[in-house]
């Protein structure tokens, strides 16, 4: 596999980084992962405004400039990904210096790393549905700020993966925010039901074409969480991510959705983000 590290490509096994990393140290830093389709990016201006965004909200300064599309593409290309599905993570730091809690000064440049790899959708799963758990959400304050620092979201996948569950969903105040790698949209009456953008939740791509496709198809929106008491009403509940893209929740807690099958709804959304997807 050819990486990006500092604008030098190379093997990864050749990839260096230094353990005066920031990101080492403290998780200072904050990533992107974008999907590609036959060597198509999927919503890349979208991803690259988050991750400009990011890297803003944490003052982290050195990449202006920086051509994202073509780091991947590139990348794409050097590892022969440009048929097939395939995704992209880029990942900056604030750099490397003498551990210190304050920031370095301006001459410290921060390090970009950036990786491709070929990943398969769990179609099979996109046709069953999956099964989750709930957690209490013990993240920061600022889980708008695509941050490396994903503890609380590792310790969340680990319990669903003890309990052989797909996805941790995170509750806050016994409201429903999001999973600990997707977002999560439920379907009351006809209406799809999510967390607003907010300080508490990612503002995530993948929803945002959820969205969209709501509104082309004429499916009602509301966004407002749903509460942990009302999950046993809602006649559709549903993840959203870059490499999950429109996943059907079937049993939350090992308790059955609805009828335990996906919904009409799931379906309608799965198959415009589908075309979407084939679209270009």
């Amino acid at each position: 596999m050819i990486v990006s590290l500092n604008g030098e490509y190379l093997p990864k096994d050749q990839a260096r980084i230094s353990p005066d990393d920031r990101g080492f140290l403290f998780a200072d830093g904050v990533y992107e992962v974008i999907a590609s389709y036959d060597g198509r990016l999927f919503e890349a201006e979208a991803h690259i405004r988050r991750l400009e965004r990011s890297l803003h909200e944490l003052s982290i300064r050195g990449c202006e400039g920086q051509d994202w599309r073509e780091l991947c593409m590139t990348l794409l290309r050097r590892n022969d990904l440009l048929e097939g599905n395939a995704k992209v993570y880029l990942q900056v730091t604030r750099g490397v210096a003498p551990r210190n809690h304050a920031f370095p000064d301006d001459s410290v440049s921060p390090t970009v790393y950036a990786a491709a790899s070929p990943y398969a959708p769990s179609r099979a799963a996109q046709e069953t549905g999956v099964n989750v758990i709930l957690v209490p959400d013990t993240r920061w304050a600022r889980c708008d700020i695509k941050s490396i620092a994903l503890l609380p979201n590792v310790l969340a996948a680990e319990r669903a993966a003890q309990a052989n569950a797909s996805e941790a969903v995170f509750v806050r105040d016994g409201m429903i925010m999001e999973g600990s790698h997707t977002s999560v949209c439920a379907v009351v009456g006809g209406q799809l039901h999510t967390a607003p953008e907010s300080n508490t939740v990612l503002p995530s791509i993948t929803r945002q074409v959820v969205l969209r496709l709501c509104r082309d198809l004429g499916i009602p929106v509301r966004e407002f969480p749903i509460s942990e008491g009302s999950l046993k009403n809602v006649d559709e509940l549903m993840l959203a991510g870059t490499t999950t893209e429109v996943m059907p929740v079937v049993s939350v807690d090992g308790r059955r959705i609805s009828t335990g099958k996906p919904g009409p709804v799931t379906r309608r959304l799965q198959a415009a983000f589908r075309a979407l997807i084939e679209a270009g």
